[in-house]
């Protein structure tokens, strides 16, 4: 997958990665950029199309897959984070938004996009995860949930998609600096590096990237005894 020339449709694009995304595409010679976010008016980078997009409306998915029908890349971005663990008393009605957002809408963006992506040529599409796919704590515990299905959803289209070419990138990381973590006292990843690094993966034909030094720590601990997921 090469970005030169591409078109590349965004979720979530007006601001964070989603932000970072478009604008490295624009960078590496993006052929065009679809910006989709809930509000449109939201996206003010220049040289990008807007596009209204709330990922858990079907009708608005199926609209905006009929509208980019040249897409050669997908980067499902859009998603939601709030804190909690199972235990607490909204943590149902918070599971459930979650999966409808960080779940169910890149399954719904798959399956809409796949079509085009085929017809040209292949392409690939790019779904952003998280350290969270593998270890689960209290503080995250809901979406932790969210984005372990997440990155099942991404092995299971890997394998669907492959026989019509389409490449399938799987990106991981922890903290990222944007407004999604604000609040939270952690070390955290600029979203320009993050973006860096999963366009440089995409590029080179890669499946999965682990964008920073403590998502491939957890990775690697999932092979240990006791794994990472059973240490306190």
């Amino acid at each position: 997958m090469e970005l030169k020339n591409a078109v590349v449709f965004i979720t979530g694009a007006n601001r964070g990665l989603g932000l970072a995304f478009a604008r490295e595409a624009l960078a590496r010679g993006a052929r065009k950029v679809y910006a989709a976010a809930r509000d449109p008016s939201a996206v003010r980078l220049a040289g990008v199309e807007a596009v209204k997009l709330d990922v858990t409306r079907p009708e608005e998915v199926a609209a905006a897959a009929a509208r980019a029908r040249d897409a050669t890349l997908l980067i499902n971005n859009a998603g939601i984070a709030a804190t909690g663990g199972f235990l607490a008393p909204d943590s149902a009605d918070s599971a459930r938004l979650h999966l409808e957002t960080n779940l169910i809408g890149p399954l719904l963006m798959a399956q809409a996009f796949a079509p085009a992506l085929a017809a040209n040529g292949g392409g690939a599409l790019l779904n952003v995860l998280s350290i969270a796919s593998w270890i689960n704590r209290p503080l995250l515990g809901v979406y932790g949930m969210s984005k372990s299905a997440a990155w099942a959803l991404t092995n299971g289209l890997r394998h669907e998609l492959r026989g019509q070419g389409t490449q399938v990138l799987g990106l991981h990381m922890g903290f990222v600096d944007t407004d999604l973590t604000r609040g939270i006292e952690a070390p955290k990843t600029a979203p320009e590096a993050i973006v860096r690094q999963a366009l440089d993966a995409l590029e080179a034909g890669e499946e999965e990237v682990l964008a920073d030094e403590a998502t491939r720590q957890v990775k690697q601990g999932l092979s240990v005894h006791p794994s990472v997921y059973l240490q306190a």
